[in-house]
């Protein structure tokens, strides 16, 4: 087990948000506060619940020991964190180390925008450089990437996922589209060559086809739309769709509805779409008055 120490000071948005029982600790800088927030995990190995006190043993010379309350119990789904941290009053750690209340084992660094995260990690380690700790230790920069790389990389797996099925789902709907405009032209053949008895050029008629197909994508996508968002929504509320948080780090399906990226989606869709149409609608040149009235 990790005690991890913070101070009155501390975001505590991330476990507030992941909180099962209890409150998060309320600490101030003129008492030492006996109170731990654990996860349900450790709670369930251990038995305890929600204002049980247990007693921790430090291995030291002389080995100590410690009597904590249990204040909150949490759950962030993520193993690598919910079998080792437990939070407590960053005193608690001073006194153990016999620390002054300056001192403390390292710092946390949050920031609002994870795209920035290798940037910072850079500045803070030029500010740092290669500075040396009072215990002779030289001064060490890290980020949550590099501390739980198998997480990120299983990110980076699914976000792969994304863009293949993406990609699957536009080829599928432009074929599917292709076809549709393909049986729209031989069906209309004698309309064609009507049209071009009376004087109408192939580039109208084609924009005709055209019209008719982005029609039929614009009604797809709003009955797309409104049933997945509609679906989403609901995963959103009522968390359907659960997961297995040993496998997946999640209890249930996470959903996250930008109103911009549905809209360029949309219109990327639609346009990709329309751009593979204009090959297949291509076909009306080839087609003849003469022959198409007199097709059937």
């Amino acid at each position: 087990m990790v005690l991890k120490g913070v101070d009155p000071d501390y975001d505590w948005s991330f476990f507030e948000n992941n909180l099962v029982e209890g409150r998060v600790l309320d600490l101030n800088d003129t008492t030492r506060s006996t109170g731990v927030i654990i996860s349900k995990k450790v709670a369930g190995m251990l038995n305890l619940k929600l204002n049980d006190s247990f007693s921790m043993f430090f291995v030291q010379d002389p080995p100590r020991q410690r009597m904590f309350t249990i204040e909150g119990i949490y759950e962030t789904s993520v193993e690598e964190m919910d079998k080792i941290f437990v939070i407590c009053d960053i005193n608690q750690i001073r006194r153990l180390n016999g620390w002054s209340d300056t001192q403390a084992s390292g710092f946390e660094i949050l920031i609002n925008d994870f795209n920035d995260i290798d940037l910072m990690t850079f500045v803070v380690r030029e500010a740092i450089g290669y500075r040396i700790s009072e215990s002779q230790e030289q001064l060490k920069v890290t980020n949550i990437g590099i501390k739980y790389p198998q997480i990120f990389d299983w990110l980076n797996f699914q976000d792969t996922n994304v863009i293949i099925i993406l990609v699957l789902m536009l080829l599928v709907a432009g074929f599917n589209m292709i076809s549709g405009l393909l049986i729209l032209i031989l069906e209309k053949t004698n309309m064609i060559g009507i049209l071009k008895a009376l004087g109408s050029d192939d580039l109208l008629i084609r924009k005709v086809f055209l019209y008719q197909a982005s029609y039929l994508i614009a009604k797809g996508l709003f009955w797309g739309n409104l049933i997945g968002v509609g679906i989403a929504l609901l995963q959103q509320k009522f968390n359907l769709i659960s997961l297995d948080p040993s496998s997946y780090y999640l209890t249930s399906v996470p959903i996250n509805i930008n109103l911009l990226q549905i809209v360029v989606l949309n219109a990327g869709s639609m346009a990709i779409i329309i751009v593979m149409l204009l090959i297949p609608s291509h076909l009306i040149s080839r087609i003849t008055p003469v022959r198409a009235i007199r097709f059937d």
